[in-house]
């Protein structure tokens, strides 16, 4: 899932993150990565995201259950067990990179979450609708 995190703060001391899920608009738009964005309205119903000429209108979902946020560290590795007594086992607690094991990487947690915001594109009738401008047909 394509994403980012958003932090709220509700009460003093007291944070809520929220979980940007942008992978309608990844289909149908190339975001560069490090664009440069602005996010208002995280306290509305229908907060807005602007990334460069793209604007994208979200829709807060509550999750099932809870939503972990985790991080990647360093280089894969993997720990030899120890198959011998210790005496014998020079492998002991050492670390090698196995070529016929996929690799894996140690992970951290960093937030849990229950919510996400799922954005869209704004159509152009969104978006008149959205500034409060109406176009009639007479």
């Amino acid at each position: 899932m394509e994403g980012s995190m958003a932090q709220i703060n509700h009460v003093e001391g007291e944070e809520e993150y929220v979980l940007l899920d942008l992978d309608d608009v990844c289909v149908r738009a190339d975001i560069p990565a490090n664009a440069p964005y602005v996010l208002s309205g995280l306290d509305t119903v229908k907060p807005v995201l602007v990334i460069g000429d793209l604007k994208l209108i979200g829709e807060y979902q509550e999750t099932m259950g809870t939503c972990y946020i985790f991080s990647e560290d360093g280089a894969p590795t993997v720990t030899c067990s120890e198959t011998k007594p210790s005496e014998t086992n020079v492998f002991k607690d050492k670390q090698f990179l196995d070529p016929k094991q996929a690799p894996s990487k140690q992970v951290k947690p960093i937030a849990s979450l229950h919510k996400i915001l799922k954005f869209k594109l704004v159509s152009e009738d969104q978006n008149e609708m959205a500034e409060g401008v109406t176009t009639s047909f007479s």
